[in-house]
């Protein structure tokens, strides 16, 4: 089976910023030369996907989880290292990605339809169920500034799943909402699963990767610490039904 992601000993590294001001910035010339403010968020991670294949990123807050994510979606490069992608790639690994604040939730569907590779006819064969999937049937014409984080997030996965991409990429998407919005996700990720779609999905249910996931990656202080079946990463991180 040929490979959708392949991440070959991908680095990244993140400087801390003390400066606020010109004069700051010239106060802190040598502190931000110092090694101590350089943050090393990745370190030769290396592994790969299997086209049709669900994969967990497991770890503790702060060990890379988001930055590979944003690695492999192309958002952010590697310092060091490749990350090669094979199809389509979609998703959510930022509440608010790909929307801009200004324009209506209508031109924020056509927008973020048309970075995400549809044509505008795709996406008009495709509106009304976006609309309706998001639940913002009232809010078409009122500016995404306007917006909760949680409908931001909404309307973002929406035009993302409709999409239909090669490989779907989910970053705690499934914390944002009411529980009728989380089941639906549920129930859309699991549908193009089963469709054949690659997932790489970071979330601390336990119970909801089980449904999605065969496989996982779990990374600590930036390095992978393991690579296997996801029942075998559970004993590793010490999850439970439960998630904690």
């Amino acid at each position: 089976m040929s490979s959708a992601v392949i991440v070959r000993e991908a680095s990244k590294s993140f400087q801390l910023r003390h400066d606020f001001t010109i004069r700051d910035a010239l106060a802190n010339r040598r502190k931000r030369q110092d090694p101590s403010n350089i943050v090393q968020a990745l370190e030769d991670v290396s592994f790969h996907v299997d086209q049709g294949e669900g994969l967990a990123l497991m770890g503790q807050n702060g060990s890379g989880k988001s930055t590979l994510l944003k690695l492999i979606s192309g958002v952010m490069q590697p310092d060091s290292g490749t990350v090669h992608v094979r199809g389509t790639i979609a998703g959510l690994i930022d509440v608010g990605a790909g929307l801009h604040p200004e324009l209506t939730c209508r031109e924020n569907i056509y927008l973020n339809s048309a970075i995400l590779g549809m044509t505008r006819a795709q996406t008009a064969t495709n509106f009304d169920a976006i609309v309706s999937f998001a639940g913002l049937e009232r809010f078409l014409d009122t500016q995404a500034r306007f917006l909760s984080s949680g409908m931001f997030s909404r309307l973002g996965f929406s035009v993302a799943i409709h999409t239909e991409p090669d490989i779907f990429l989910v970053d705690e998407v499934l914390a944002v909402g009411d529980g009728q919005f989380k089941r639906k996700c549920r129930r859309a990720l699991i549908a193009q699963r089963v469709k054949g779609m690659t997932l790489i999905i970071v979330a601390h249910e336990v119970d909801l990767l089980r449904r999605l996931c065969s496989n996982a990656v779990v990374l600590d202080q930036g390095r992978v610490v393991f690579q296997g079946p996801l029942a075998d990463a559970e004993k590793v991180t010490g999850d439970d039904d439960d998630g904690n």
